[in-house]
């Protein structure tokens, strides 16, 4: 099997590394391992929810995967097109499995595959692991795949067959059930007289964000990106690609912008001067704002290695403790739950509140903000400037030859504690591997952006210099 679980399911180019083959395979190892025999043999038998985004492989991956599940006898009902938080609120209101076929952010050539267990909530570790051995065992079984899985040896047993197969069903409701959970989060609180202009990136947000934030009585006066044709999905809009509603902002003179990405998790903001508000900035101004108002849980937020400096400093003196977990959200997530905190995010826009969503939600965050902003009464650029103080940062991703060698390069390490000392303190340096590419992502902070780009360039010439290049490799 050549793709892995990534920090956010499988992940890869549909039709050649993604394959129908692949998905429907997936279906049936997660059906083995996440749902018990008992409940796929019984007359009350679980049922599975699947949603996707808009591209153009989605619905035949969606397919494929449907039928692997259904051939290990469990019941598949189909959300449509729908958010990833909103396939798993659903999920959690109805305390089943589900999966999201999505590739997020990324361009409609790739697609995924986001595997949620029982009542929405991202597989642990142990259990991608357990999935990933199970499809291993299925898809090297003679002819398993090619006979649609045939009857592949496996500690589940023989397949089902007859009235034991699953069956697959539609849930048109499910969409607006989730418009309402959302909108519901407000407690009755109004957006009258808020002026918003939103992106939904050609995806799945073109399902629920204008109901949901018209719903509340935000006033929507443009809406990008929203006739997604399977191929336009991110685009050159949404949460990757904001440009096109920063004019929009500017035009309309809005109070902001939103901007999502492909499966609506994750949410960047537009200021009212048109200046984009990226996720550090949104999670700064949240947990200082739950904090004042003693809504935030062990008066903590949960970040990721790549969170800004400034953010830490700035939590610093508004008494918020700060715990970091590598990148992913799903680790952000797991640091929520092991402590009982409320709030966690990414600097990419994913921002988890954990006492209202099972995962991030980018229009659950865009409605959160308004509110924010109309209990504040104060326009989002005089919020955003003082909620943090952003220090420059200059990102490398340095293409090695070897990057599982990184611990080992001695060269390299000497040359971050030489950057490290020049910084003395007022900046920071991270390396790291990359799970999936022969790649070495290198990010500094520094005081100005010529120290940061300068501190940056040596050390993607010592990477490259101590693990080689891919050609040489």
């Amino acid at each position: 099997m050549s793709l892995r679980f990534g920090t956010d399911g499988v992940r890869g180019v549909a039709g050649t590394e993604l394959t129908a083959d692949l998905a429907l395979a997936l279906g049936r190892a997660a059906a083995r391992v996440l749902v018990s025999p008992d409940s796929r043999a019984g007359p009350s038998r679980s049922s599975w929810l699947i949603g996707r985004d808009t591209r153009w492989s989605g619905p035949m991956l969606q397919a494929a995967f449907s039928a692997g599940l259904a051939a290990e006898g469990v019941d598949v009902v189909d959300l449509g097109v729908l958010p990833t938080p909103g396939v798993a609120a659903a999920a959690a209101d109805r305390k089943v499995p589900a999966a999201v076929i999505s590739a997020s952010h990324n361009a409609f050539a790739d697609n995924g595959i986001k595997i949620l267990a029982v009542g929405g909530r991202k597989l642990s570790d142990a259990e991608e692991e357990t999935v990933e051995s199970e499809l291993e065992s299925l898809l090297a079984a003679p002819g398993a795949v090619a006979a649609a899985g045939g009857n592949a040896a496996s500690a589940a047993g023989p397949s089902p067959s007859g009235d034991r197969l699953g069956r697959l069903d539609a849930d048109s409701a499910a969409r607006a059930w989730y418009c309402r959970q959302v909108g519901a989060t407000l407690g009755g609180r109004t957006l009258t007289g808020m002026r918003v202009a939103i992106d939904c990136a050609n995806g799945a947000a073109t399902t629920t964000a204008v109901e949901i934030l018209g719903g509340a009585g935000a006033d929507v006066v443009e809406v990008l990106a929203a006739t997604p044709d399977g191929v336009n999905i991110n685009a050159g809009c949404g949460s990757t690609d904001p440009s096109a509603l920063v004019r929009a902002v500017v035009a309309h003179r809005a109070d902001l912008g939103l901007a999502f990405d492909g499966d609506a998790d994750r949410v960047i903001a537009i200021d009212n001067e048109g200046q984009v508000v990226d996720g550090d900035r949104l999670l700064a101004l949240f947990a200082t704002d739950l904090h004042d108002r003693g809504l935030l849980a062990g008066d903590t937020v949960v970040v990721t290695v790549m969170t800004n400096l400034g953010f830490h400093r700035a939590m610093a003196r508004a008494g918020i403790e700060v715990y970091q977990t590598p990148v992913g959200d799903r680790y952000v997530l797991e640091a929520l739950d092991a402590n009982g905190w409320s709030l966690g995010g990414e600097q990419s826009g994913h921002l988890i509140f954990r006492d209202l969503a099972t995962t991030g939600d980018g229009v659950l965050s865009g409605l959160l903000l308004i509110d924010l902003l109309v209990r504040h009464g104060r326009p989002l650029a005089q919020m955003a400037a003082g909620a943090m103080v952003r220090l420059p940062q200059v990102l490398r991703n340095v293409t090695v030859g070897d990057s599982a060698r990184l611990d080992e390069a001695d060269t390299v390490w000497a040359e971050v504690r030489a950057v490290e000392r020049r910084l003395g303190g007022e900046g920071r340096v991270l390396l790291r591997p990359s799970g999936t590419e022969r790649m070495v992502r290198v990010m500094v902070e520094a005081p100005t952006q010529a120290e940061a780009t300068a501190a940056a360039d040596r050390l993607a010439e010592a990477v490259t210099g101590a693990l080689g290049s891919p050609t040489s490799s």
